[in-house]
């Protein structure tokens, strides 16, 4: 066993493109060679990581099981090898990159896979959002695209997302049709790379998207509601502060010490919106600026965070709130078209669009179910994820949505109203939808495993005194849906509840979404049902985690 580790370490070392993985692995090689744990060593080639309907995602670092070169240039060769089989070896990949550690180096090896395989490369000129690369994937009539990014991960991640033709994320059977594309890959030197011939976009692209962006909003809208305004030393600033330019808002007042690229993200523990303390520093700016609201991207501005004025300080919205807030106004702009979200995400959706006579669907967690609704006009998924534009972009886009949630915001200022006071008219309408999450990072994911099957084995009859109406295997594709790992209950009693399990898809957690609804006869009763969907969550929490047992 040992001997056969030192071995395919060897190989690998040996081909390794990157001087700075082939000096960690040599030192990781020498240390077993001299007697020291191997621990680290055999993490590294315990497997490979795996291509799946997230692309890939993992930690920097030499071997197979890291995001490195020699991964990054298996990818692209497996890629390139699909699309060929595929009838389309001739046509142009798009490539894009967030400003991580190694993303341009991996920007730069696709690109030289892609020509190297007979294809044609372009890649975009510099670090950009994500929602610019899968805009320009249509634009520019591609037949796939790539981006680097791992999105909102800690600093020492990177990953690799993969999109076709129609500008949608990948999903089964193309994500398995290239993974074994990818398995095929004997070695890198059985890769070609071109040294050139691959085109670096100019601006025309970026212009493109942000004329596009006009497409958001209303004409005529009153522009008048002012931001402060976080990147999460993430990509996302340039061209925000571009679009709301192009739109006549005021100009967002940025967060100085987050502003700029950084790949350390030193003012963060997770560049995550949602992570705690990760807008600290945004609602310290809000309380010098006092603006109408904060908005925030994650590090490759797919996603858009939003917090309002609450009690003399500042209030994050949660994902739901904000796309019931989004929804309403799209309804009340005239929208018309499908409204369609993930089952993690709050039923209010579905109320909003019911009552607008609107088509609502429910898919499967993650953009690449969400953007192939028929017909889509707006889609939302409870983690700050957001398509407003889905002729544009069919994926989430964090700077789209800032603009709508920013003229929303400016319709009810000239109105003397807020997004607060929109929430209480939503919750007096169609109930108060309340939701909350129980997230558990683990370091061992058969802790994850674990709690799945004893889920599956010993369902929970009872939850925070309300009876659990239905237990639905999301394994087994029940609910219309295809099959995901996955648990739904509905619970019901003196009001309604829901509560979903998984496994995430791009981390080491499991995450629980809770939502509770409350019907609210009027205004004056919102305080003590908001109360109340509280103490409901809580106790959901707290019983929901002991039937799982984490």
């Amino acid at each position: 066993m040992q001997q056969d580790l030192m071995e395919r370490a060897a190989t690998w070392l040996a081909e390794d493109p990157d001087p700075d993985t082939r000096t960690e692995l040599a030192e990781l090689i020498e240390a077993a060679r001299a007697g020291g744990d191997t621990a680290e060593l055999a993490a590294r080639f315990a497997g490979t990581l795996q291509f799946g309907t997230a692309g890939l995602r993992g930690e920097l670092g030499a071997g197979p099981m890291r995001m490195n070169r020699a991964v990054v240039i298996r990818a692209a060769a497996g890629l390139a090898a699909y699309l060929k089989a595929e009838g389309q070896g001739d046509g142009l990949v798009v490539i894009g990159y967030d400003a991580r550690y190694k993303s341009a180096d991996f920007a730069r090896d696709t690109a030289a896979v892609m020509v190297g395989a007979g294809l044609r490369a372009a890649v975009l000129p510099r670090p950009l959002p994500t929602p610019v690369l899968a805009f320009a994937i249509r634009h520019l009539g591609a037949v796939a695209g790539v981006e680097v990014t791992a999105s909102h991960n800690p600093p020492r991640d990177n990953g690799y997302k993969v999109y076709l033709g129609d500008g949608s994320q990948i999903v089964p059977p193309a994500d398995t049709g290239i993974a074994a594309e990818i398995d095929a890959v004997a070695g890198l030197a059985d890769v070609p790379r071109a040294e050139s011939g691959w085109q670096v976009l100019g601006d025309e692209v970026l212009t493109a998207y942000l004329e596009r962006t006009d497409a958001v909003l209303t004409a005529g809208s009153p522009r008048t509601a002012t931001t402060v305004y976080t990147a999460l030393h993430g990509v996302g600033r340039p061209v925000l502060e571009a679009a709301f330019a192009r739109a006549g808002f005021p100009a967002p007042v940025p967060v100085a010490e987050q502003a700029d690229p950084d790949p350390a993200f030193p003012t963060v523990a997770f560049p995550n919106p949602e992570e705690p303390g990760a807008m600290d520093l945004a609602f310290a700016a809000a309380r010098r600026v006092r603006p109408d609201l904060i908005i925030a991207n994650d590090p490759d501005a797919d996603r858009c965070a939003v917090a309002v004025p609450h009690e003399g300080d500042w209030r994050m919205l949660r994902g739901d709130e904000v796309g019931a807030l989004l929804a309403a106004h799209l309804v009340r702009s005239g929208a018309r078209g499908a409204f369609a979200e993930s089952i993690v995400s709050s039923s209010l959706l579905g109320r909003i669009a019911d009552a607008a006579g609107l088509p609502y669907e429910e898919t499967l967690t993650g953009f690449k179910w969400i953007a192939r609704v028929e017909g889509l006009r707006y889609g939302y998924e409870e983690a700050l994820g957001y398509c407003v534009d889905p002729e544009g972009v069919r994926d989430k886009d964090g700077i789209t949505a800032a603009l709508l949630i920013t003229e929303l915001a400016s319709v009810l200022k000239e109105e003397g109203r807020t997004l607060s006071d929109l929430l209480d008219d939503l919750a007096v309408e169609h109930g108060l939808h309340a939701t909350d999450q129980l997230s558990v990072r683990v370091d061992d994911l058969d802790v994850i495993r674990t709690a799945m099957a004893r889920l599956r084995s010993a369902p929970p009859v009872e939850l925070a005194g309300l009876a659990v109406t239905s237990a639905e295997d999301l394994a087994r594709g029940e609910g219309g849906l295809p099959p995901t790992d996955g648990l739904r209950y509905h619970l019901a009693g003196d009001y309604r509840a829901r509560v979903i399990v998984r496994p995430s898809g791009t981390e080491p957690k499991l995450k629980c979404y809770l939502e509770v609804v409350i019907p609210v006869p009027d205004h004056a009763s919102l305080p003590s049902s908001r109360t109340r969907a509280t103490e409901l969550l809580t106790t959901l929490k707290h019983d929901f985690a002991k039937s799982a047992g984490v």
